[in-house]
């Protein structure tokens, strides 16, 4: 298949582009950006590349000249965002040339606009699989084995980590070293306002950074927090619980009660996303002096793992906890995945891809990634770029 891999001149697609270039089926990669000579010059990176890859300038919001690039290929990687702004449009235009298409959206507000696509793209034979990134991706797979651990499941959460031993440095890569990233200022729009979770199975609106506590197999217990992701809505739709369900946080009491200073501001109108997101960058003394007293009342993760889906449900009539994690002695570890957020989020990308590809999850519509992404072959296929076996671990106990 040709592949057009729109905004690849970020550390994001360009990761998912590092992946797919050595994958079989992938005939050309053509990497489109808005900054053509940014484009060009990571293009140059894959000279030697067993397929070739060029670079072209490419604005999404010229609507004309996006279809003419989608027309030229099989199927699109759509790393721009932000998504509540971009991610309609490119899909839309996706379906309309019949190009297979897939994103790492980790909003939850563009996540149903373009599921409520679904229609057009079955209609027009489009394939098309919507966040499949690290969280949400990864994470919706983990969930995905846990639940085929059980008949029913009753509560579901998936958890990604941000500041606590052995994750891999996920909060540098966010904050930055002078300027808050764009990441950090979509970290602030998940913290404020209202999120979606569920709620004795339905889907409710809440405010972030909720705790959950949660005691999981094999005695870990701990607290994590809640934050604005698409899991809870995609995985209410496939793995349907009875229960609660919602995205989590793995985050230290200090890290967490910066952030709840942070969301009250923002809330009260005394501080927009950037600036916050300003803040997290670079902390001020006297933030951090008002946001101890919080910090003492917050319950930490315990010895929660720092990645993982944990489901509770009925299986043969009796009710079981079920843990599925990314086994920190495989490939390298979690730290190794972690390491290098970009690559977390753009590998899980073109790993997915390769399975439409090959017609393993070539099934028009627009999907989560559970919904019809192969978990045990994904997560075999991510332990062999890490030159080791699947790194998952999957658990389970019964209650009571």
């Amino acid at each position: 298949m040709k592949v057009l891999a729109l905004g690849a001149a970020g550390a994001m697609g360009a990761a998912a582009v590092d992946t797919a270039a050595r994958l079989l089926g992938v005939e050309r990669i053509v990497i489109a950006d808005r900054d053509g000579q940014a484009a060009a010059a990571v293009a140059r990176r894959f000279a030697g590349a067993r397929v070739p890859v060029s670079a072209c300038p490419l604005d999404v919001t010229d609507a004309p000249a996006l279809r003419d690039a989608l027309m030229q290929v099989d199927l699109v990687l759509n790393t721009v965002g932000p998504y509540y702004r971009f991610g309609r449009t490119v899909l839309s235009a996706a379906i309309d040339t019949g190009t297979h298409y897939l994103d790492i959206c980790d909003d939850w507000e563009p996540t149903v606009d373009m599921l409520g696509l679904d229609d057009r793209a079955r209609a027009a034979g489009v394939c098309a699989i919507v966040g499949m990134g690290a969280s949400p991706g990864i994470s919706n797979l983990l969930a995905a084995l846990a639940a085929a651990e059980l008949d029913t499941v009753l509560d579901a959460y998936t958890a990604w980590p941000v500041d606590v031993p052995g994750a891999g440095g996920g909060a540098e890569s966010l904050l930055g070293d002078e300027q808050p990233t764009a990441a950090a200022v979509h970290w602030m729009q998940q913290s404020s306002g209202t999120i979606s979770a569920v709620t004795a199975g339905r889907v409710v609106a809440q405010r972030p950074l909720r705790p959950v506590e949660l005691t999981l197999p094999g005695g870990r217990r701990g607290t994590a927090y809640t934050i604005g992701h698409p899991e809870p809505i995609t995985l209410q739709r496939s793995l349907k619980p009875v229960g609660d369900a919602a995205n989590l946080m793995v985050v230290t009491p200090s890290t967490l009660a910066y952030l709840e200073m942070l969301r009250r501001d923002i809330d009260a109108g005394r501080l927009t996303n950037e600036e916050a997101a300003q803040e997290l960058a670079r902390p001020t003394l006297a933030r951090i002096a008002r946001s101890v007293p919080t910090a003492l009342r917050t319950r930490g993760p315990g010895n929660l793992p720092p990645f993982f889906a944990a489901l509770s449900g009925r299986r043969a009539g009796r009710e079981y906890r079920v843990l599925a994690h990314l086994d920190p002695s495989v490939a390298g570890g979690i730290d190794k995945l972690f390491g290098d957020m970009a690559r977390a989020t753009g590998m899980p990308l073109a790993l997915g891809m390769s399975q439409v590809i090959d017609g393993c999850a070539r099934r028009p519509g627009v999907h989560p990634p559970e919904a019809v992404i192969d978990a045990p072959r994904f997560f075999a296929d991510l332990g062999r770029e890490f030159g080791g076996g699947s790194p998952v671990v999957i658990e389970r106990e019964p209650v009571g």
